[in-house]
């Protein structure tokens, strides 16, 4: 009988969780190790920011549906992985072996790399449902005193989708509130221009979301490095595509909600061979680490390579779809090793994007996910708004069913022949 632990209770892990325990049988253990008592999906953070979702709208209490569903579940949290035992030390100072573990973490948010950076501070933020409830109660103090709003992503951040939908959702909410008038917005990314969202663009995301935030009167500057932030003053230094300085900034702001860069979680951190720099997972073409084969790594934890070299540098996205692909070739190699094979499976790491606007929103797809491509798609309008809401229902209704169906592929890729939008994978 082999022990399968899973560590980190978000997208990846669940998943993670799940698919083992269906392709390896009750003979074998699976346990999920989170740090929280709940499951949050973090895709509707931009919501909850604005006060259009609550905590209890998008969560799942962990310990009752693990139990129902046969999945063994530790809440203390890992303080630190010791491959070369093949145990996890938790937060409790207990250890807990495995023999093969896959690390689902996701990441560290690195707020203290840029001083005045995050909710502690001066700006907002929607990486945790914690954070975003954080955001909205700021948001409705701001909104009773109106001024100028700055949202974006700092320099190395490797998710941007979030910003362009918060910065679209205030201006819809804005709008609503008949405040639109009164509040000047600027969009700051370390991108080097609007719609990179650290993949080269997809389709034409450049000239969609340009055209979308030029209609919504939102200004941005790219090639943005945010040198500090001031209670009420965002300093950046603006460069040219050389990598030259083209202008320094020092922008005024009344509410700020800005992604930090992400590195890896202290408990993994400072391990030989198992992690880069900055404390991301390295794995090999099969979600596997090269030095400790019987340890796997999905989604944002894991350590990819900036697609190119920009003036202000840029990370890397993991979407849903990309991370549904590690899921399943990283349960499916365990299965090899455990019955004496060869891993076989490889991931896709295709990128498949809903992005809300609040009102209307904006579809990409990306296969694979880093260029060149043999699908390289985008498309906007209503019915991504509310394909987004109803993906948010079937998902959350997922995670409580325990079922290990595709369900990006399936029903993202549903949506757009629904909506009678060619399907790109065809």
């Amino acid at each position: 009988m082999a022990n399968i632990v899973v560590l980190g209770g978000g997208v990846g892990g669940m998943s993670a969780a799940y698919e083992a325990q269906a392709a390896l049988g009750r003979q074998h253990t699976v346990t999920l190790v989170s740090d929280r008592s709940y499951f949050q999906f973090t895709p509707s953070n931009p919501w909850v920011g604005v006060g259009w979702r609550g905590k209890e709208d998008i969560t799942i209490d962990l310990p009752p549906l693990m139990s129902r569903h046969g999945i063994k579940f530790v809440s203390q949290g890992a303080k630190q992985v010791r491959p070369d035992s093949n145990e996890i030390e938790l937060n409790d100072g207990t250890s807990l072996p495995y023999d093969y573990l896959i690390i689902s973490t996701g990441p560290e948010l690195a707020f203290d790399e840029i001083a005045g950076l995050g909710p502690e501070h001066h700006t907002q933020s929607v990486c945790t449902v914690d954070h975003a409830l954080e955001a909205h109660k700021n948001w409705e103090a701001f909104c009773k005193d109106p001024g100028p709003i700055i949202v974006g992503a700092v320099q190395g951040a490797s998710c941007y989708g979030p910003a362009y939908e918060y910065a679209m959702i205030m201006e819809t909410d804005l709008r609503k509130r008949k405040l639109r008038d009164r509040v000047p917005m600027t969009f700051v990314t370390s991108e080097p221009y609007v719609g990179h969202l650290g993949l080269g663009g997809v389709g034409d995301t450049k000239g969609m979301l340009e055209s979308e935030m030029r209609k919504r009167h939102i200004r941005w500057i790219c090639n943005a490095k945010v040198d500090r932030v001031d209670a009420g003053t965002m300093h950046v230094t603006e460069f040219n595509d050389d990598g030259s300085e083209k202008k320094k900034h020092e922008l005024p702001f009344k509410y700020s909600m800005m992604l930090p860069a992400f590195r890896g979680v202290p408990a993994t951190r400072g391990v030989e061979g198992l992690n880069n720099p900055r404390g991301f997972i390295l794995v090999d073409k099969y979600q596997r680490n090269p030095k400790f084969p019987n340890v796997f790594a999905v989604g944002v934890c894991i350590a990819i390579p900036p697609l190119e070299a920009t003036p202000v540098p840029v990370g890397v996205p993991k979407t849903g779809y990309m991370i549904e692909s590690m899921v399943t070739a990283a349960v499916e190699n365990i299965a090899d090793l455990i019955a004496g094979k060869e891993p076989h499976k490889i991931p896709t790491w295709s990128a498949l994007c809903l992005a809300d606007f609040g009102d209307k929103g904006a579809a990409f797809v990306a296969q694979p996910q880093i260029p060149p491509r043999n699908v390289n798609w985008s498309a906007e309008g209503v019915w991504v708004h509310y394909a987004k809401i109803a993906f948010e229902k079937y998902f959350l209704r997922k995670m409580r069913k325990g079922t290990t169906e595709p369900f990006y592929e399936k029903y993202v890729l549903g949506m757009l022949n629904i909506n009678k939008i060619k399907n790109p994978a065809e």
